[in-house]
Formats: C-alpha cells, structure tokens, sequence
C-alpha cells in the first residue's frame, strides 16, 4: 500500500505544474502532470483507483477543463475536483461545480487555500 496520495494536476502551463510541485508536500503527495483536457480523461480512465483528486484547469486549448471534468463524472462520480482558473468571476464558480467539481480555486493561487481544499476533500490513508 503507498502512503502518498496522487494528485493529478491538468495545466497548459508547465509552469504552473512547477509552482504545484513546490507547495504540495512531496513526502505527502505524489504528482503526475498532464497538459490537456483529453489526457486527464485518458488519465483518470487507466489510472482513476489510484488517484486521490484532479486539480483542474478550466482554460486550456483543446478540451477545456469544464468539458474534460464532465466526461470524467460519466465514468468516475467519486473522484474529488478542484477546479483552477484565472477568473474568478461568479459564473466560473458556478459552471465548475455544474460540471462535476468539488470545489474551485482562483489564480493566482494562495498556497494556504489550495492545501485546506486539498485536505479537505482527501481522506488520510488507511481510511
């Protein structure tokens, strides 16, 4: 059994990715990283009974995060979501959660947030 939960960050921009893998505890968390939509569902289909939550970025080129969330619930309802985007317009927040998100982080991302939402919707091991 592995005691590190894996969190699959879906980002257009590596950069962000870095910024994740450096305020997610890597003694707590494992992370795998993939650029597009189409690859989180691909992801999530071969890999979804290992990993612990979905950090999703709504803008990307391609399928977007709000299409990719939505085909992920038709297979996977158990798998918590957080959504992540530069807008934090009440319309963003509310179309997030209408397509199968758990909750919903705004950019730029405060390190203190993102970790409560994160430990908030993944239980310890052995749970």
């Amino acid at each position: 059994m592995k005691d590190k939960h894996i969190i699959l960050i879906a980002d257009d921009e590596s950069l962000n990715y870095l910024f994740y893998s450096e305020i997610i505890d890597p003694n707590r968390y494992e992370l795998i990283y993939v650029d597009n939509g189409n690859d989180a569902i691909k992801t999530v289909k071969e890999k979804g009974h290992e990993i612990s939550l979905v950090l999703m970025d709504m803008k990307m080129p391609g399928l977007d995060g709000f299409s990719a969330t939505a085909e992920i619930r038709k297979f996977n309802t158990q798998i918590p979501i957080i959504a992540q985007t530069a807008y934090a317009y009440r319309e963003d927040y509310e179309n997030a959660i209408n397509s199968g998100c758990n909750d919903y982080i705004s950019k730029p991302i405060h390190e203190e947030e993102l970790i409560k939402k994160i430990e908030k919707l993944i239980r310890p091991k052995g749970e």
